[in-house]
């Protein structure tokens, strides 16, 4: 197993764990500002439990590698906006002409820099016993005492390739594209229907012999409490590529269950509805969750999920607002493996 002091001396063992963000919460909780993406210099300060002149020194040092995790220092038009999204609950902000705040996945880089904080040396270990343990299973599937074998691993590569890399591909084609856009459409298309069917294949492997995949999944979801289906939905949005998602678990924050940054560094905030039955969700859900995602946070991309469908005024709140709604049919798929369209 690697020892934890050897994070300090290799960037490129930092970077191969950075997406583990959770283990910032298993060893301290860390507050964040209203926006559910950010904290201060004086946040990270408090949360490893040092002198705020100690951050900033490690910062004039590791400049360009913190930036590249998310630290950013804001300026001019957008610090004043930012102050007044989220600093106005601390009080009056101090006058000052730049401000850095720190994403989740920055604080944890922080915590494999600093040397002299017992806080960071616990990240550093607690994350280095997760990622051996990782690296120790034999296969990812609790339902499965036997080795994968060669064939199964390679269309689960496959299915992985299509979704990251395929797709996308495609994506930045269409964009960049007038005469055969169509066409890349249509190829695009035939491509998300091969990921669509190995992902279902694949869930077909892992069912019992006699059970119903699609029947499965929808069990599942529906005996989850709201809880537990907000950690599933954060669960997805990781496993595609989100970092620093943060599960608010909280029914007084304007209709905002999760927060985080798509894979291409785009905000997004999300409302969790888990309904059994045939019931809808209503057009005042939307409105309220619209307003915060839109209005009040700003963020790039606002996905409604729920295990249910929408009405049609929900439906038309969601276009008119630009929020993504993913209903019953959709979360299952996504649970399946298929990875949302909106997180591409």
């Amino acid at each position: 197993m690697i020892e934890e002091s050897v994070l300090l001396e290799s960037r490129t063992l930092r970077s191969g764990v950075l997406e583990r963000t959770d283990v910032l919460d298993r060893v301290k909780a860390l507050s964040l500002l209203p926006d559910g993406l950010h904290v201060t210099t004086a946040m990270v300060a408090a949360y490893f439990e040092v002198a705020e002149t100690v951050v900033n020194n490690l910062l004039s040092r590791h400049r360009h590698e913190l930036q590249s995790n998310g630290m950013r220092v804001l300026r001019d038009s957008e610090l004043r906006n930012f102050k007044k999204l989220n600093l106005s609950s601390y009080g009056r902000p101090q006058p000052r002409s730049a401000l850095a705040i720190w994403s989740r996945r920055a604080v944890l880089n922080v915590a494999m820099l600093l040397r002299d904080s017992e806080v960071a040396r616990q990240v550093r270990v607690y994350l280095l016993d997760m990622e051996h343990l990782a690296r120790t299973q034999p296969v990812d599937n609790p339902g499965l005492t036997e080795p994968v074998p060669l064939d199964v691993r390679i269309d689960q590569r496959i299915t992985h390739i299509l979704g990251r890399t395929v797709v996308p591909m495609f994506n930045a084609l269409i964009a960049s594209s007038g005469e055969h856009r169509r066409e890349l459409i249509e190829l695009r298309e035939d491509i998300e229907n091969v990921e669509r069917r190995m992902c279902r294949h694949h869930e077909r492997l892992a069912t019992p012999e006699g059970e119903n995949p699609a029947e499965n999944v929808g069990s599942t979801l529906k005996a989850m409490t709201w809880q537990a289906f907000e950690q599933h939905v954060a669960g997805l949005l990781r496993r595609d590529g989100c970092t620093d998602v943060v599960v608010r678990q909280t029914r007084s924050d304007r209709g905002i269950d999760i927060t985080g940054l798509t894979a291409d560094g785009r905000t997004v905030a999300v409302r969790c509805r888990n309904r059994s039955g045939r019931r809808t969700v209503p057009h005042a859900d939307l409105q309220k969750f619209a307003g915060a995602a839109r209005v009040l946070h700003r963020v790039d991309l606002a996905l409604f999920v729920a295990t249910c469908g929408f009405s049609h005024e929900s439906r038309a709140i969601a276009d008119l607002t630009g929020v993504v709604t993913v209903d019953r049919e959709e979360v299952e798929a996504w649970t399946a493996g298929v990875r949302l369209k909106a997180l591409r």
